[in-house]
């Protein structure tokens, strides 16, 4: 039963998320078609191409089509280059999931122990220079956002120190700047949440049973601890991986990646709609069935967090 409204709860998530896409491009000022096709373009030549998108049709037949489209995979062609949509995602945007796939578990392997080292060592009022750098330094890299890293990284390690490509990805090189460009905010941000999860762990009155006990410090850590940070981890994780997304879509422009990023800069210009609605419906969709895996981990590994929906 929970599996199943969860399974609900996405189908309708998805339907909302198709809608929205289709009535946001919509309310793009101007005609799509003839800022592809130029002003040069004949009257005739544009309503020809407007008939064969079936952008003669009314909205709501659009949208039915559009949404027919959608559950066959088919994301229709663009406008520029009529080259089905679905083909183009399917070439761009593994690039950019390898680009956000490391940054995520970097962000894992880093926040985890900072985090929970930090806690260690500032529990009681005690580490007050240890807690003021923590602070202070995740809250510099939490405030800059990743474009502007990138940027930066760029001009000193491309620009300034030649050690890194300067755009594409056929190197393994090539994914070190912009893996730190995304990690460092998210980081910072999930270091901070471990940290206060496990305070609140280290507090609580069953932890310190465990230590009357003599229990090991080890064990202890293995048993209450970590299972309570991983939960937080996760509560958080798929909001942190949303933005690494969003954020990949900005940092590939900085670096020339070629993923899903560089082509929606170019298909907002563009005006190319059916480009757009794609990318904004398979980011979408990915956060969503990420949101939905996440639900159910913790509901397998925390019961009580389904208490709410009986």
């Amino acid at each position: 039963m929970f599996i199943g409204r969860r399974l609900v709860r996405l189908v309708v998530s998805l339907l909302v998320l198709v809608t929205a896409t289709f009535v946001m491009v919509q309310l793009i000022p101007g005609d799509p078609v003839q800022a592809a096709l130029g002003d040069q373009a004949t009257a005739e030549l544009v309503a020809l191409r407007r008939h064969e998108l079936g952008l003669d049709l009314p909205l709501i037949e659009q949208y039915l089509r559009y949404l027919g489209g959608v559950v066959t995979g088919d994301f229709g062609r663009s406008i520029v280059t009529e080259a089905p949509v679905a083909d183009l995602l399917a070439t761009r945007f593994p690039n950019t999931l390898g680009l956000a796939a490391p940054a995520f578990v970097l962000v894992i392997l880093i926040a985890m122990p900072v985090g929970l080292l930090t806690a260690v060592r500032t529990r009681g009022g005690q580490g007050r220079v240890t807690r003021s750098m923590f602070v202070n330094v995740t809250g510099v890299l939490n405030s800059i956002p990743d474009y502007v890293l990138g940027t930066l990284l760029t001009l000193v390690f491309v620009v300034t120190i030649p050690a890194f490509p300067a755009a594409g990805n056929e190197e393994p090189a090539a994914y070190v700047l912009p893996v730190l460009a995304l990690v460092a905010a998210p980081a910072a941000s999930l270091a901070r949440i471990v940290r206060v999860e496990a305070l609140k762990v280290l507090d609580a009155e069953y932890v310190r049973a465990a230590k009357a006990r003599r229990l090991p410090t080890a064990l202890r850590y293995w048993r209450h601890v970590l299972p309570n940070m991983l939960t937080a981890s996760l509560t958080y994780g798929t909001m942190i991986l949303a933005g690494l997304i969003a954020g990949t879509v900005l940092v590939e422009n900085v670096f020339g990646w070629p993923g899903v990023g560089t082509v929606i800069s170019q298909s907002v210009i563009q005006k190319d709609y059916p480009l757009i609605q794609g990318i904004l419906l398979v980011l979408g969709a990915v956060v969503l069935i990420l949101n939905m895996i996440v639900d159910v981990v913790l509901g397998v590994l925390d019961p009580r967090s389904r208490m709410g929906e009986l």
